[in-house]
C-alpha cells in the first residue's frame, strides 16, 4: 500500500474517482477496487467554484477509516483556505488546490506541506502552465483538468494532450519528481494517450465504477499503456 508519492516516480498510477461510485455501498465500492488501485480521488465541490455540490469532511473522515489507500482531496472550491484546515483534519494524504480559486496559491501550498501532507495544484482546461511558475518547485503533483470541471461523464478534450506534454518539459526542467495527473474523459482509447504524452496519475470515474467488475476494469486500462 502506498504512503506517499514519492515511492512512485516512473510508475502508472490509477486514481478511481469516488464521485462515480455507488454512494449507498461506498465501503464495499472502495473495497471492489483496493487491490488494483494505487490511490483514490476524492472531489470537493462547494456549489459555488463549479455547479455541483459533493463530499464535505466527514465524508472523507469515514473513508480515511475504511482504509489505508492513499487519498486526494481535489478542492473545487471558492474558498480554499476557509476550508483547507478541515481536509487536512478528515486525512486527506494529497490536497490539491485549484489556482483559479485563490490569489494565495503560495500560502496555501505552504500550509499544505507544513502539516505534513503532499501538495497539488489544479488548473482548468483553459488555465495557463504558467501560473505554476512561483510554486512548481514546491508541488507534488500537478493536476491538470481534461474536461471542464463540476460533472462527471465528459468527453476528453484533446487539445489537452499538448498541455500534458508541455508541463512534463517543465517539470522535467524545475520539479522532476513532481508528478502529472488527468481527470476527465479517461477510458481504453484515452489513457494510452495521455500517459504517453507525460502523465503518470490516471483518474478514472465511469470507466472503472460503471462496470460490474471495477478491479478488472483498472486492470484492463492499466494494461493499455504497456509498451
Amino acid at each position: 500500500m502506498l504512503s506517499s508519492l514519492k515511492e512512485t516516480k516512473g510508475r502508472l498510477l490509477l486514481a478511481p474517482s469516488i464521485l462515480s461510485a455507488d454512494f449507498t455501498q461506498l465501503g464495499a465500492a472502495i473495497d471492489a477496487v483496493s487491490t488494483e488501485a494505487d490511490m483514490l480521488h476524492l472531489d470537493v465541490m462547494d456549489g459555488h467554484f463549479v455547479p455541483n455540490l459533493t463530499l464535505g469532511p466527514p465524508v472523507i473522515a469515514s473513508i480515511r477509516q475504511h482504509t489505508d489507500m492513499l487519498l486526494e482531496a481535489h478542492l473545487m472550491v471558492s474558498n480554499p483556505q476557509a476550508l483547507l484546515s478541515d481536509y487536512i483534519d478528515a486525512g486527506a494524504d494529497i490536497i490539491s488546490i485549484h489556482a483559479e480559486s485563490t490569489p494565495h496559491l503560495h500560502k496555501l501550498v505552504q500550509e499544505i506541506r507544513k502539516a505534513g501532507r503532499q501538495a497539488g495544484v489544479a488548473l482548468n482546461p483553459g488555465t495557463p502552465l504558467n501560473v505554476l511558475e512561483e510554486v512548481i518547485a514546491d508541488l507534488d503533483m500537478v493536476l491538470l483538468m481534461t474536461v471542464n470541471p463540476g460533472f462527471g461523464g465528459q468527453s476528453y478534450i484533446s487539445s489537452m494532450t499538448d498541455k500534458i506534454s508541455r508541463l512534463r518539459a517543465i517539470l522535467d526542467k524545475k520539479a522532476p519528481d513532481a508528478h502529472i495527473a488527468v481527470d476527465g474523459g479517461m477510458n481504453s482509447n484515452t489513457i494510452r494517450e495521455v500517459y504517453q504524452a507525460g502523465a503518470d496519475i490516471v483518474i478514472v470515474g465511469s470507466a472503472c465504477f460503471s462496470t460490474e467488475q471495477p478491479c478488472s476494469a483498472l486492470k484492463d486500462l492499466r494494461q493499455c499503456c504497456v509498451i
